[in-house]
């Protein structure tokens, strides 16, 4: 594994397993809508990415991490690789602040914005050479962004994961792979269609159909 893509994961285990034990750290540095915008508490917007709800959830967003960042350095280097994890971890927090604006009690966290960006950039590139538990690339993807659609527009109570980053994190994503490797986005577009069709279905709830606001 690329020691960059090493680093991420180790800083984000150490930071979540601190957050599970210490809830003032938690609750200071979690996505939350009215502490960044009322006070300007910007450090959320990239540290809520390094807290997550339990075991499981930081175990599914490292692994997805872990099979996909290969492909992604491949194709754009290491800087590529941290371009795309954090500008879509800031595009898709800076969407949920956007999406959730009218509320300020609403709070988030996960590095799902960020992990979206590096699959729809692996899969723009190689759709069909990644595999995850037996499942090609493309098709873990569609059921990624599936579940996290689901979840976004039927809320639980006890969900306290930003579901809406995976939109705008994807979208960086797809965006910088397009601008860099054109060609070889497009070749690829039949896979990137199927993958978005949650993303799109969950675009017109928000935007049509206002589902939230």
């Amino acid at each position: 594994m690329n020691i960059i893509v090493l680093i991420i994961i180790a800083a984000t285990c150490i930071f979540s397993y601190m957050g599970f034990n210490n809830m003032a750290l938690f609750e200071k540095y979690k996505f939350n809508v009215g502490a960044i915008t009322n006070r300007k508490e910007y450090i959320r917007l990239v540290s809520s990415a390094f807290l997550h709800a339990d075991l499981m959830h930081l175990f599914f967003n490292m692994l997805s991490l872990y099979f996909f960042q290969g492909v992604v350095i491949s194709f754009f280097g290491e800087i590529g690789f941290l371009i795309i994890y954090f500008g879509a971890m800031l595009l898709g927090n800076l969407f949920s602040l956007k999406i959730y604006q009218r509320q300020p009690w609403y709070s988030a966290i996960g590095a799902s914005g960020a992990v979206s960006g590096i699959i729809f950039a692996s899969i723009a590139m190689a759709p069909n050479e990644i595999s995850v538990n037996f499942l090609p690339g493309w098709l873990f993807g569609t059921l990624y962004f599936g579940y996290s659609v689901y979840m976004m527009l039927n809320p639980k109570q006890w969900d306290n994961l930003g579901h809406a980053a995976h939109l705008g994190g994807a979208f960086f994503g797809l965006v910088y792979s397009i601008a860099i490797h054109p060609q070889q986005a497009i070749d690829n577009m039949t896979y990137l269609g199927i993958m978005s069709l949650p993303l799109l279905y969950l675009g017109y709830q928000i935007f049509i159909k206002k589902r939230i606001n």
